[in-house]
């Protein structure tokens, strides 16, 4: 075992079945996690992708208030031939859990799969690096969300942000929010909120909605975009997220608890993005 960094380390097994074309990650424990929370603990829970595809994310279960945490959860990529899964990087991430906010991320790790042999399974402890603060710089928006099926209304309410990050010389923005209901990858229509003047923590609580058919649901997906309004030039974007079932894993499970509570508001918190690839 590797000795550990700050933010701890994490063990875990790779290894490639050739027949089925898949990669087999096997997520054991971690060690000495970074405390998260005020209590002094975290609730810890792994994310894997293979960069640089982005859209495919698998998720171990949550545990909670634990720096030590053992998952020996078995997570699996099918269908990537040998020549194409030697050209994709193992990102394993391990993020802490906040009911109330945002999840907090606590380290990363980057496994370029040319650099092993997946004919041989690997046994490997890693410490976790700092995640770039770069993506998270840019604030965080709280949203709720209700659909009800027998009217076919999708209701979006704009509560508030945080944290914004500044785009004027004064150290402010002037913020508004803009939504997008997108069909198909197609604009359907927008709408947006109304601007709070230099500030980096508005509060909005502005109410749309949208007429949606159960039908179209599993193709809908809403873009939540936090503008800064500018007098002299064109208004820039400050940052922004995508609610769909085809969305990042926070933004689909929003997604996912509004169609499963009917007619229900479900409120999440969001970290805003510069688009809605990044992980």
């Amino acid at each position: 075992m590797k000795q550990n960094s700050h933010c701890g380390s994490i063990h875990f097994t790779i290894k490639y079945d050739f027949q089925t074309q898949t990669l087999v990650v096997q997520i054991i424990e971690a060690k000495d996690l970074l405390a998260k929370d005020w209590t002094g603990t975290s609730d810890p829970y792994v994310k894997l992708y293979l960069l640089p595809d982005t859209k495919k994310k698998l998720k171990t279960k949550t545990i909670m208030k634990n720096l030590n945490p053992t998952w020996s959860e078995t997570l699996k990529f099918p269908g990537y031939p040998y020549d194409k899964i030697q050209k994709r990087t193992l990102h394993i991430k391990v993020m802490d859990y906040d009911k109330m906010s945002s999840d907090d991320p606590i380290g990363e790790v980057n496994i370029p799969l040319c650099d092993i042999d997946l004919n041989q399974q690997h046994n490997i402890w890693r410490d976790l690096n700092p995640i770039s603060k770069e993506k998270m710089k840019r604030g965080e928006i709280l949203l709720t969300l209700a659909y009800n099926p027998v009217t076919g209304v999708l209701s979006a309410t704009v509560v508030k942000c945080k944290d914004l990050k500044p785009m004027d010389l004064s150290g402010y923005s002037d913020p508004y929010v803009k939504i997008y209901l997108m069909y198909q990858n197609k604009r359907v229509e927008k709408v947006k909120t109304t601007c709070k003047p230099v500030t980096l923590n508005p509060n909005f609580d502005e109410s749309f909605t949208f007429r949606v058919p159960p039908s179209k649901m599993d193709e809908t997906h809403l873009v939540v975009t936090v503008m800064d309004r500018d007098q002299f030039k064109w208004n820039e974007k400050i940052g922004s997220v995508m609610l769909g079932l085809k969305s990042g894993q926070n933004e689909m499970e929003h997604w996912r608890d509004m169609l499963s509570k009917r007619r229900q508001p479900v409120s999440k918190w969001h970290y805003l993005k510069s688009d809605s690839s990044d992980v």
